[in-house]
């Protein structure tokens, strides 16, 4: 099974568009933080993780049923679940996606998309600089789900060991590590 995203993560990442300069001081990341947090993308990041983690979780569920006419016990899901609630969680990657934004925006284009996500609209005179910012989504999404790929562990392997002691009969009700 491979990782969880690059799809949610290219979503996500290419919704909330942003801008800065190719060495981002702290000011600007704090500008692309906040732009994270106004276009509430590490709450949709954590739900896309969620999701997936339950299709997953329903995808090894029904091989299991299928392969071994056996259901998956509420511990060993819980187990499953718990390693992409961990190694996903949007803190482990927020900093990192922040760093991403402003190293593809400018803070001119960050400030902009946080004046239009928190209703300020756009003004007329900053259409061309918009449709410019909005160009570089799908470059700011192969950014970001590049480091997510590159900075996460991954929960597959562990997932198929759990499972395979489940199955030999050397997982317990009490024993999901």
């Amino acid at each position: 099974m491979p990782r969880l995203f690059p799809g949610p993560a290219a979503w996500l990442l290419s919704g909330c568009v942003a801008t800065s300069p190719a060495v981002a001081g702290d000011e600007s990341i704090a500008e692309a933080s906040r732009l994270l947090e106004v276009t509430a993308t590490g709450e949709m990041f954590d739900s896309a993780t969620r999701e997936q983690a339950r299709q997953i979780i329903r995808a090894y569920s029904l091989i299991v049923a299928s392969s071994a006419d056996r259901d998956l016990p509420p511990h060993v899901r819980e187990a499953i679940a718990e390693c992409y609630r961990h190694n996903y969680a949007w803190e482990n990657f927020a900093e990192g996606i922040a760093r991403i934004l402003t190293d593809h925006l400018s803070d001119k284009e960050i400030r902009l998309l946080i004046g239009i996500h928190e209703n300020r609209g756009l003004p007329p005179m900053e259409i061309e600089t918009f449709r410019q910012t909005v160009r570089k989504g799908d470059a700011i999404a192969a950014a970001g789900t590049e480091y997510i790929y590159r900075n996460s562990t991954g929960c597959a392997g562990r997932d198929a060991r759990l499972i395979k002691r489940f199955l030999d009969g050397d997982l317990g009700a009490a024993d999901s590590s």
